[in-house]
């Protein structure tokens, strides 16, 4: 076992394997267009339901805005992982691999939140109508102070000097060689970025489906009450599909990284699993719009009119056009 240890050093060259610059960049190609305008039309379109206190349109926005801020800085990691090179500067550098991070937790947090009021407004109706849009908009700026506080960790442990041309996957590791320090880390890290939203998730997915399998909502055809498990249900379809393999491989990552974890076939293991785990935490910029899309007729009604307001407004310049030509 010791033998194994040594010659397992994951700092070699062998364990940064050249397919993760590959699976980086072609991840990020793929969803940086689709991202961009997914994102920006829901921003768009959400804007027109702001004043929806029982719509979860405040959660619903803010987790857009930290969709669009990781998928604008795509175009940076796409020419890194292409050019194995950074000639940006490490402030900017720091600062994108900081959006990645933050915006996974903060849409963990806005997933969260998200399936929580639907639920309760679900469980409770009466006490919907009574919601205040400001409870929405003040939950959501805690969050980002929180988050945004708590994230400054991921670069600061990633901010040991290498060399100005490295950036992203390729950031020295700063130790903490504390044991005990980084126990408590990785307990705090999974129980408020992990299991907390697992329990509340998954407590708010079997509240609703109990609630609509009672005999006085059998005859409700496609209702409010259908809409609201519809969005419940694919909050948790994306939080697990984004985020549980990276929380489970976390825990390994952070533990091979500071040396405490040896054993060669779980350092191997884990630093090959961690690329493919991030770049399903990114995939969230996606799967995000298809709960506005989806979960929401208004929006799908609203993203209609627009789109044919604008086709309108084409047809007719071109027709203008044309006329004064003729």
């Amino acid at each position: 076992m010791l033998s194994d240890s040594i010659n397992c050093n994951h700092t070699d060259p062998e364990f940064h394997p050249e397919f993760q610059y590959h699976l980086y960049a072609a991840t990020f190609i793929l969803i940086f267009i689709p991202g961009l305008l997914a994102n920006s039309a829901a921003l768009w379109v959400l804007r027109s339901f702001i004043s929806k206190k029982n719509k979860a349109i405040i959660f619903m926005i803010n987790l857009s805005v930290a969709d669009l801020a990781h998928v604008l800085s795509l175009p940076l990691r796409i020419y890194y992982y292409i050019n194995r090179q950074w000639p940006f500067g490490k402030l900017l550098c720091l600062l994108c691999f900081y959006l990645k991070y933050l915006n996974m937790y903060a849409s963990i947090c806005f997933l969260t939140c998200i399936s929580l009021q639907r639920c309760f407004f679900l469980l409770k109706p009466f006490k919907a109508r009574s919601w205040k849009r400001r409870y929405d908009v003040t939950i959501s700026a805690g969050i980002w102070v929180f988050m945004g506080t708590a994230c400054l960790l991921f670069p600061i442990l990633r901010n040991k000097v290498t060399d100005n041309e490295s950036c992203f996957a390729d950031l020295g590791y700063q130790k903490i060689n504390s044991t005990i320090t980084v126990g408590a880390l990785i307990t705090v890290a999974e129980l408020t970025g992990f299991v907390a939203p697992v329990i509340i998730i998954a407590w708010c997915t079997w509240k609703t489906t109990i609630f609509l399998r009672q005999p006085t909502m059998a005859f409700q055809g496609m209702s409010e009450n259908q809409k609201a498990q519809r969005m419940v249900f694919m909050c948790a379809a994306v939080f697990f599909i984004c985020f549980t393999p990276y929380h489970i491989n976390f825990v390994f990552y952070t533990l091979v990284k500071e040396g405490i974890i040896d054993s060669c076939p779980v350092v191997r293991s884990t630093l090959y699993f961690h690329p493919f785990s991030l770049c399903l935490a990114s995939i969230c910029c996606l799967l995000d719009p298809i709960i506005y899309y989806f979960m929401a007729s208004e929006f799908r009604d609203q993203l209609s009119r627009h789109g044919s307001s604008v086709i309108r407004s084409r047809l007719m310049s071109r027709e203008s056009g044309s006329s004064m030509i003729s």
